[in-house]
């Protein structure tokens, strides 16, 4: 039995992705956003020939479009390439992304350490080394961008078939050590994409399941070990932290079988955040500075082995006199240009957007007691705020609007949060329009 078994597991690649929405905002970010994909794919390539693994898994969505660019699968099949010379074999499957059907249409042939195993059926593949079995290779990948919903994806991958399917060209294949498996899956986190009961993996006889669809790195079970490595890189503001592969271990017991751990290997030269920051008190936006930058601008991650820049999402809170002036015009937008740049001449950090949830810095109780316009727009707000007054705008000055023609199929119901918002806003505007002006 070998010893020790070490492999990638990658997935969600999406090279081409387009960063929809930031080149409207800046070029030149949009532009580095684009390279940040196939960045993080090669950073994944020098990986794995670093740490000289046995093999590559990639579990799905290489591809952001079922038809991508001639230079974005070029670009692929060169890292792929590079793994073969440093005699590194890999193993693929398609997602939802980019299917089966796309790969056997537009793609021409895979280099000779590459393969890609089915999406109309279970394939199955042996890993070798040194010329003895190490591990058995089993998936099936996505073969519409669509899954039907009375058939399991995972049906029919498991080692037993895998022995099976094997045992004519490599006879030796039911001696592999290991057992791993491939699949692009919701399993039970998503009902839509080819779900599966994740204990139809444990029941399959697999050492370890490398999943993919999931970009949020997280392990589903721990005997067999399943686990998603997230994509490669965060696409958006609700990808946030450190994106990446996984560095996957297998180390023989005594006892027999295998004790699998992974380690997290950073890849995504981008990061994403949400940063929450309370200016309560803050009288001027000197208020919140440390130094020579803001102090929210230092809490934000330095580029560490994989991130090069941050893609920053700010939530301002707190009671502050800046209130009117934040919600006032242009303000945010401006702003927000102001603190794109860092100093260095190449702004490391691109803000997003600021969203404003700060309050005015009064006495609310003092402005209910008030017997003039301001102290009626607040208990009029105050009144509305509970169940029946949020019904009752719902139903009153909202309702045409939802039922417009047009813009009611738009539109999604609004929650009673955001309705508490939209009278935050409000009273603010009447705050700043009845008192400070």
């Amino acid at each position: 039995m070998s010893k020790r078994v070490t492999f990638i597991h990658a997935s969600d690649l999406h090279l081409g992705a387009p960063f929809r929405g930031l080149r409207a905002l800046s070029s030149k970010w949009a532009n580095r956003l684009l390279s940040a994909i196939p960045e993080s794919y090669d950073r994944m390539v020098d990986a794995a020939i670093a740490r000289d693994v046995d093999f590559v898994v990639v579990s799905g969505d290489i591809f952001d479009s079922a038809r991508p660019s001639y230079g974005d699968y070029l670009h692929f099949f060169e890292g792929l390439e590079r793994l073969g010379e440093a005699g590194i074999p890999v193993y693929l499957i398609t997602g939802n992304h980019d299917p089966y059907t796309s790969w056997q249409h537009d793609f021409f042939s895979l280099p000779p350490n590459a393969t890609m195993l089915p999406g109309d059926r279970p394939g199955f593949a042996l890993v070798e080394r040194d010329g003895q079995p190490l591990c058995l290779i089993g998936g099936r990948g996505y073969y519409n961008q669509t899954w039907p919903m009375d058939e399991c994806i995972a049906e029919g991958v498991t080692r037993e078939a895998a022995e099976q399917a094997l045992a004519v060209q490599h006879p030796h294949a039911a001696e592999a050590p290991f057992a791993v498996g491939l699949l692009h899956t919701g399993l039970n986190l998503d009902p839509v994409k080819a779900p599966v009961d994740p204990a139809v993996l444990m029941r399959a006889g697999m050492d370890y399941w490398a999943l993919g669809h999931i970009h949020d790195r997280r392990e589903v079970c721990r005997e067999p070990l399943a686990a998603y490595p997230g994509c490669t890189q965060g696409l958006h503001i609700n990808e946030p932290g450190e994106k990446g592969c996984l560095l996957v271990t297998a180390e023989a017991r005594p006892d027999g079988g295998y004790a699998v751990r992974t380690s997290f290997r950073p890849l995504g030269p981008a990061v994403w955040k949400t940063l929450d920051m309370d200016l309560g008190g803050a009288a001027s936006l000197d208020d919140w500075k440390t130094g020579s930058e803001p102090d929210w601008i230092a809490r934000l991650p330095r580029s560490g082995p994989a991130a090069k820049c941050c893609l920053c999402g700010c939530g301002w809170q707190g009671r502050t006199e800046l209130d009117g002036l934040l919600r006032k015009g242009t303000t945010c937008a401006e702003l927000a240009d102001r603190l794109r740049e860092d100093g260095s001449g190449v702004p490391r950090i691109w803000i997003k957007d600021i969203d404003v949830a700060t309050r005015p810095c009064v006495e609310r109780g003092a402005l209910l007691e008030r017997e003039d316009l301001l102290g009626e727009v607040f208990r009029l707000s105050e009144a509305a705020r509970t169940a029946s007054g949020l019904q009752a705008l719902r139903e009153g000055p909202l309702a045409p609007l939802f039922a417009h023609a047009r813009a009611g199929k738009a539109l999604e119901p609004l929650t009673d949060e955001e309705l508490a918002r939209l009278l935050d806003d409000a009273e603010s505007l009447c705050l700043d329009l009845l008192e400070n002006d």
